[in-house]
């Protein structure tokens, strides 16, 4: 690693050298074998039958996590990928719409699909709420003894950043789950629009049904490369105007997607992506997750290189 970037990793807002504080581990380098090694420094597996949670994209122009940089870890997991249909019409509108674009981005050819929603959902309860008593998630859910979160961090158009919590909540979510945490617990059949924080604090409430459904059986994984301000499930998202950053883990959903926020925020090209953040108030989800015990926002960092 340069030594202005180990000089930037000294500047991290919520790094800290408490011993009680959370692990996230780092690495500048992004290859199949830097994801494997992120993944042996976690030092545990994933046990029983293993869901890989990712997102395939919305389209050949997305930014989503290429099968072939993340096949050898999926492999060496041996799980099988998972998603669910989206709340909106489009390229994965339904179950069957996103296996067939799973199929068609070569993810099939890596590991075994499974959309979770195809063939029902269930309710799962939220024990801390303010605004869903309980998460609408894929049936399938049930056929898994833990779960691996394989995520693609970047920005987002509604809650400012895109990364493991995101990809817990909303992607665990079945169609009619997902209206449900952007409606904050209003309707499921149709879009409502919210306010900003409760919408944003209904994800962080869906993490905690997941994490608790799953008896705490998760592990976490983001990649920062192609960091758009867009999300993937946009099918012509915005040009990434910097540079690629790395690979981290964690046991930890909320120290790991603060440490990734945090580390747009000190790099130098950085400044799209973080107005992208601050605009939406994206860290309140973080502010929320760790009020409600998910996770901390202070970690140690453990750098890989």
């Amino acid at each position: 690693m340069a030594d202005f970037e180990a000089r930037k990793l000294d500047e991290l807002d919520h790094r800290t050298d408490d011993a009680s504080a959370p692990e996230v581990f780092f690495t500048s380098v992004i290859t199949p074998e830097s994801l494997i090694r992120a993944y042996h420094a976690l030092g545990r597996k994933p046990q029983g039958n293993v869901a890989i949670k990712i997102h395939s994209g919305e389209s050949e122009k997305s930014n989503n996590l290429n099968p072939a940089l993340v096949k050898d870890l999926v492999q060496e997991i041996g799980g099988t990928l998972v998603e669910c249909a989206t709340a909106y019409d489009g390229n994965r509108g339904t179950p069957e719409k996103s296996l067939a674009v799973f199929k068609e981005r070569g993810y099939a050819d890596i590991a075994p699909i499974q959309i979770m929603d195809m063939g029902g959902e269930i309710e799962i309860p939220v024990a801390k709420h303010r605004h869903i008593a309980y998460d609408i998630v894929g049936k399938h859910i049930d056929d898994y003894d833990s779960i691996f979160v394989l995520s693609h961090f970047k920005g987002h158009p509604m809650g400012g950043f895109g990364g493991a919590l995101k990809n817990v909540s909303i992607g665990i979510a079945s169609s009619n789950g997902k209206r449900w945490i952007h409606s904050a617990g209003v309707a499921t059949d149709h879009w409502v629009e919210t306010d900003q924080d409760d919408f944003l604090e209904s994800m962080a409430e869906a993490n905690e049904a997941v994490i608790s459904h799953m008896h705490g059986n998760m592990m976490y994984l983001n990649v920062m490369n192609r960091l758009s301000v867009d999300c993937d499930c946009l099918p012509i998202p915005s040009e990434p105007d910097m540079h690629d950053i790395g690979v981290l883990s964690s046991l930890d959903p909320v120290a790991l997607d603060q440490a990734c926020v945090d580390l747009i925020h000190v790099a130098p090209d950085g400044a799209s992506v973080t107005e992208r953040i601050a605009s939406r108030h994206g860290e309140h989800t973080l502010e929320y997750a760790e009020e409600l015990g998910i996770g901390s926002r202070s970690y140690r960092l453990t750098v890989l290189d």
